[in-house]
This record gives structure tokens, C-alpha cells and sequence, in this order.
């Protein structure tokens, strides 16, 4: 680590890291360009799942690659006229010219006679721009000509996905503006500069360009997909986090200049403190996000490897690029305030050290408190809704779902989305006459058919993908199982959603474990003990839970939202606990630091009053750049980035601050256990040890060599 941090530092060979950056990041994007990912976010099932294997025996009943449209027709309020339904049909032999074989079935009309539709058979099309023109010839020729106060929605297969497409088109862009804008103001507020905040955010724009393309080539040699909604995340988990080691660095390099005469020195000892926190840090979080490899969805796969690979490429632009390009600038960068050589410490002022020292004389109260705090916040969660439909997932919702939502209106509840049962063509007769006695099913229906299979169409008593939806598609697949030979299988959107449900939590159920697991074991193997990961893992952990239970609360009195999507939770704890744990192991770390020349309970003190103000910074700036995930359509993102942004504020100003230095002053010497500390806590009170005592320059850290030095006046 010595010689990496002075060949990054030094006078001849820092241009060389720089100008290395430099040219691998053109050369990468040369090599491979630069592409957005604007497409919705898939299903994601595995070929395992039940629906999606109907789906496949379906395509069996169809001659030719066919999907649909569906056009629905209505008034703001009251029936459709004899004239407006004349005119509706009149657009349904129009529309010919664009359906598949030129022909569209006339249009079916509601029972209470406020909605008519019209299906659109049509041709698969690979395109995503193509669909969106052949959706906008299918507009304008549905409305041409109608009478005056009619509205007209397209959805349907077709429609979703044209539609969806449409709302992330863009998006990104939008997200990676704003969240520049929001690092940069905070930047320029933490640094009171108007210089220095230009150099990291620069370093971490470059990196989160250069982490888009990485993780898409990664993930095309990987046959993984990656649509808007990972790369949306991506930019904001390599902003969030390579800020956060920037400051870092930059907070303790400012410390060592007052230490130090020569600025590359004091970059190389800064970095050598700093690096191993945040090497740490990084590959605790690309491991945690690489867990979700390990799930069924395709979606959650795909965001464990963009996320992973993101985080290393932002971990190796902040370790590399990063102290190369502060040390060619030097220390005019930091003007106004430039840390010259000598000037007082201002660790010892640190009101965190305060804060430190008064959490020191109660900590068992104040852990109890503080826990107790936790628990309050975490009293939400027993108002926790988990689910969402399809319709209930964005927070505009596009012409598709409008147009879904006026059917469900109109029509009879699960009439437009029925279930497909696919069976043994010998055994449709007695599966028919089973179901029809399921509850919940209200009608059979018989579909295509060949020799070998058929199909059967059952109409739910129930909205589509509501609850009771799945607990009718649960209860027919039990049913099926008893019907026949038994292979019935069942698809359609409602048996998709509840296969998604089920897959969502099997992936929550095995990626959870895995990733305490994981943090734990990083943790041990770093602080080399036992305890003290347990006791930082219980409060990463308590926080969660806290912010869950204040987000479910904003979720249903402040923003409305029907419920909290099921991938949220797992998600939020992936990003909670991962990063979460990010402020303790700088914490941590520094007292581990510390402790050699002021024992456990000083040495906390001493760590807090020196990363207290920096972490503040770091924890309030990941709380924004989370938030900033409101700007997508999904309400999904929009609920995963406020509770990150709850629990990074909790975990920032309450867990690390107060709960974690308490916890370390109740073990004291315990909490190395079982390793010994270099110097217990008896020995440093012997010794009169003050965690804030002001350090002194070279003179007693060391001395750097006189012609490395820096005029102190060339600040």
C-alpha cells in the first residue's frame, strides 16, 4: 500500500496516473460506445415458472407471431350514443390497414353501455421505435372523425409496452442532471470552495460514464439484460457512493496538510489511511449487491452485476484518478480556506468530539435511548402494505394504464384479463366442469385447441392482479392438480403476477441472509474481531427496520401510494445495510487507528470528533442522491429512494453518531474481543490520554524529507 500511494503521489509518476486515467476512460469509450438504456423494466421470471410455461404451450394455438392492441372508447361521463357507436365501429374497419391479415373484429360494448373497445390484432415487431409510430398511425386513425366529448386510450399488450417505453425514454438523463446538480451543491457547501468541489465531481461523472459502459459489456458477455431502471439506479449507487469516498479522502488529506509541508505526502499518508476504509467499504458493497445473482428474477440479477461492477469502478477512480489529480493541483484547490502547514488542529474544536465525550459518561442510557428511538420509528412497519399491480406502479400513469383502469370500470371484474388454462386436450371437458366450481371463478370458457392441448378461459371474480386475484389463481392450480392427469397448467396476467410475487420472495428470502452474512464476514475479517461487527451489524440492521416503518407512514399519509411494491423492502435493505455499514467502518476503522495511542474509549472519541463532520456531509449528501430517484415514473424507485434516504439519515445522524460510540463505550476493551487492544483503556487513562488533544505537525507524525517540502506560502 506504501509504494502504490507514493507512485499515485509523487511528482514524477501522479501526471502519469492522471493521463493513465485519462486515456483507458477514451479508450474504453472509443471501444466499446456509449448506449442509454431506456427500455421498461421486464417481467424477469425464470422458464421454471408456471405461467410462463402456458405461455410457451400457448404460442402452439398460433399460426403466425401476433400480439394486440387494444383501443378503449368512452365519455368523461354517461352512455355512448347510437351515434358514437356507429362511429366507433366505422373506426374499426379503418383500422384495418394496419392489423394483421386487414381485418379488426367489431367493437364490444359494456352492459351499462359508458365503454366500448376494440381489439387490434397485430404483428410482432422487435422495434421499439417502429411499435411507437405504428401506436401513433393507431391513434390518429382510431380518433379521426369521432364525435366531439369522446376519449380514446390505447393499452393492451401493445400499448404497455410502447407506453412504459415512452415514460423511461429519457428518464435517465433527467435523473444524471439532477443528481449532478444536487452533488455539486452540496459539494460546494461542505467545501465552502468554489474550486475544490469541481475536481470530484468531475472524477465521479467520468467514473459513472465509464461504469455504464463497463457494466453493459459485463452484462452482454453475461447474457444479462439491463433496462432504464438499473441504469437509472447505477448512476445514483456510483454518485452516492464515490462521493462518499471522495470526501472521505479529501477530509482526511486536508488534515494531514496541517501536518505536513510537502502536499504529496501528506496525499500518500492520507491515502494509506483512508484507502483501506474505503477498499472495505467498496467491496463490502459490490459483494452485497452481488448477491443478487443468486435470485430468480432476471431484474434483480441484472442490478446485482450493474451495481457491483458500478461500485468498483467507483471505488477505483476515488483510490486512483482521484489523489493523482488533487495532488497535480495542489493545495490552492481548497481556497478560500487552505490548510497551510501548522495551523491549529481542528479535530480538537470538532463539536463531534463533544458530542463523543458527553455519549461517554451515559452510554448506557443513551444506547437505550437511542434504541429505544429506533423502535419508535420502526412502530410504522405494523401498517405495511406489500403489493402493488401493475397499474398501481407509476407515478403518472401513461395511456395504457389509464385505458386498463377505465375496462376494469366498465367491464366485469377479471372479464378483460382472463386466466389461461392449458390442459390435455382429452381432459378439457372434466377441467371445465371442475373449475366452474372453484370460488371465485365465474366462467369457463373454451379457447383454441389442437390434438394435443387446449385451452380454457376462466373469468375471476376479482380485479385484475388484486390479492384475491392470486388467492383465486392459488386455489385453481390446486384444483388442477386433481383434474385430468393433473399437469393443468395456468397463465395469463394475473397467474404471472402471483408467480412474480412468489419469486420476489423466494429472492428476498435467500438474498437477506446472504448479504448479513457477507457483511459480517467483511467486517471480522477488517476490525479482526467478533464483537464489534455483531454490535455494528444489530444497529445497521435496527435502522432499517426504523426507516421502513417512517417510510410506510410518508407512503400512505403523504404521498398516497396503494402500497409498497414487494422488491422495495429487499432493495432498501441491500442499500441500507451495505452502504449503511459504509459510515460505521470509517468510523470504526479510525478509532481502530487511534486506539494504539488512545486506548478504546478515548480513541472513539478522537474518532468521532475527526470523521464526524465528514461522514455528516457524506451521509446527507447519499440521503439526497436517493432521493433524486423520485424523478423516475416508477413508484417503486420513488419508495426505494425514500426509505434509503430515512435510513441513511438515521444510520448518519443517530446510529453512527450516538448509538454505535455508546455501544463501544459500554464494552470498552471488550469490544476488540478477542484480539487485545494495543493499549487498554486503564493503561491510556494512565498515560492521560485525550482523545481531544491537538496533534502535532511533522515534528511528531514525521518529518518528510526537506526538499519534498512546499513553500508554506505557495499554499
Amino acid at each position: 500500500m506504501i509504494a502504490i500511494s507514493r507512485f499515485i503521489t509523487a511528482a514524477r509518476t501522479s501526471w502519469i496516473v492522471l493521463l493513465a486515467g485519462i486515456i483507458a476512460t477514451a479508450a474504453l469509450f472509443v471501444i466499446a460506445g456509449y448506449q442509454s438504456a431506456d427500455s421498461a423494466p421486464p417481467v424477469g421470471l425464470p422458464d421454471s415458472a408456471e405461467s410462463i410455461q402456458a405461455a410457451d404451450l400457448q404460442e402452439q394455438f398460433r399460426d403466425d407471431d401476433a400480439t394486440s392492441g387494444i383501443l378503449v372508447f368512452g365519455r368523461e361521463s354517461g352512455e355512448l350514443s347510437d351515434d358514437d357507436l356507429a362511429a366507433i365501429a366505422e373506426r374499426a374497419g379503418e383500422l384495418g390497414d394496419v392489423a394483421l391479415d386487414g381485418f379488426v373484429p367489431p367493437p364490444t360494448v359494456s352492459e351499462d353501455g359508458t365503454t366500448a373497445l376494440i381489439a387490434v390484432p397485430l404483428e410482432i415487431e422487435e422495434s421499439v421505435s417502429t411499435q411507437a409510430e405504428r401506436a401513433d398511425e393507431i391513434r390518429a386513425i382510431a380518433s379521426d372523425g369521432l364525435p366531439d366529448g369522446i376519449e380514446v386510450w390505447f393499452t393492451g399488450a401493445e400499448g404497455f409496452l410502447v407506453d412504459i417505453s415512452a415514460v423511461f425514454e429519457g428518464a435517465n438523463f433527467v435523473l444524471l442532471g439532477v443528481t449532478a446538480l444536487v452533488v455539486a451543491v452540496l459539494l460546494i457547501v461542505t467545501y465552502r470552495s468554489p474550486i475544490l468541489w469541481i475536481v470530484p465531481l468531475a472524477v465521479v461523472g467520468v467514473a459513472d460514464f465509464i461504469a455504464g459502459i463497463a457494466a453493459r459489456l459485463v452484462a452482454d458477455a453475461a447474457g444479462i439484460t439491463l433496462d432504464g431502471s438499473v441504469t437509472g439506479i447505477l448512476s445514483v449507487l456510483v454518485f452516492g457512493a464515490g462521493t462518499n469516498y471522495a470526501l472521505l479522502l479529501i477530509a482526511r488529506y486536508r488534515d494531514e496538510l496541517r501536518l505536513h509541508a510537502d502536499r504529496r505526502e501528506a496525499m500518500a499518508i492520507a491515502l494509506r489511511g483512508a484507502g483501506p476504509a474505503i477498499i472495505a467499504s467498496g467491496s463490502t458493497v459490490a459483494l452485497a449487491l452481488a448477491t443478487l445473482l443468486f435470485g430468480e428474477l432476471s431484474g434483480n440479477r441484472s442490478l446485482g452485476l450493474a451495481g457491483a461492477v458500478g461500485i468498483v469502478v467507483a471505488m477505483a477512480y476515488a483510490l486512483l484518478v482521484l489523489p493523482a489529480a488533487l495532488v497535480v493541483f495542489g493545495r490552492w484547490l481548497f481556497w478560500p480556506l487552505v490548510p497551510r502547514y501548522g495551523t491549529p488542529d481542528t479535530i480538537s474544536r470538532s463539536p463531534w468530539g463533544k458530542l463523543g465525550r458527553a455519549v461517554s459518561k451515559r452510554p448506557i442510557i443513551v444506547a437505550i435511548a437511542g434504541f429505544a428511538v429506533l423502535g419508535a420509528f420502526a412502530s410504522g412497519l405494523t401498517t405495511l402494505n406489500v403489493g402493488l399491480s401493475q397499474n398501481d406502479r407509476f407515478i403518472v400513469k401513461p395511456e395504457a394504464v389509464l385505458g386498463q383502469e377505465r375496462l376494469a370500470e366498465a367491464f366485469s371484474a377479471g372479464s378483460t384479463a382472463p386466466a389461461a388454462v392449458i390442459v390435455p386436450a382429452d381432459d378439457a371437458a372434466e377441467v371445465s366442469d371442475g373449475l366452474a366450481d372453484v370460488d371465485g371463478v365465474v366462467e369457463v370458457r373454451p379457447g383454441p385447441a389442437d390434438d394435443e392441448i387446449a385451452q380454457l378461459d376462466i373469468v375471476l371474480d376479482a380485479d385484475p392482479e388484486s390479492q384475491e386475484a392470486f388467492a383465486i389463481i392459488a386455489d385453481v392450480r390446486l384444483a388442477l392438480d386433481d383434474l385430468g392427469d393433473g399437469s393443468g397448467l395456468v397463465g395469463g396476467i394475473d397467474a404471472e403476477g402471483l408467480d412474480l410475487r412468489d419469486a420476489q420472495q423466494r429472492d428476498q428470502n435467500l438474498v437477506i441472509p446472504l448479504i448479513l452474512v457477507l457483511v459480517l464476514a467483511v467486517l471480522i475479517v477488517l476490525l479482526r474481531s467478533l464483537l464489534a461487527p455483531v454490535l455494528l451489524l444489530v444497529a445497521v440492521v435496527a435502522s432499517f427496520f426504523s426507516a421502513v416503518g417512517i417510510g410506510s407512514i410518508l407512503f400512505e399519509t403523504v404521498f398516497g401510494f396503494p402500497g409498497v411494491d414487494t422488491n422495495v423492502l429487499l432493495f432498501s435493505f441491500l442499500f441500507l445495510v451495505a452502504l449503511g455499514v459504509d459510515y460505521s467502518i470509517f468510523l470504526v476503522t479510525r478509532a481502530k487507528e487511534e486506539v494504539p495511542l488512545l486506548g478504546t474509549t478515548e480513541g472513539m472519541v478522537r474518532a468521532l470528533a475527526a470523521t464526524g463532520g465528514v461522514i455528516t456531509s457524506a451521509g446527507i449528501l447519499l440521503a439526497a442522491v436517493f432521493a433524486v430517484l423520485g424523478v423516475l415514473p416508477l413508484i417503486t424507485l420513488t419508495q426505494v429512494g425514500v426509505i434509503v434516504c430515512i435510513g441513511v439519515l438515521i444510520d448518519t445522524l443517530l446510529v453512527r453518531t450516538v448509538i454505535v460510540p455508546a455501544m463501544t463505550y459500554i464494552a470498552k476493551d471488550r469490544f476488540w474481543w478477542p484480539r487485545r487492544p494495543e493499549l487498554s483503556d486503564a493503561e491510556a487513562a494512565a498515560r492521560g490520554a485525550n482523545g481531544q488533544a491537538e496533534r502535532m505537525p511533522d515534528a511528531v507524525v514525521g518529518t518528510a524529507p526537506a526538499g519534498d517540502r512546499e513553500p508554506v506560502a505557495a499554499g
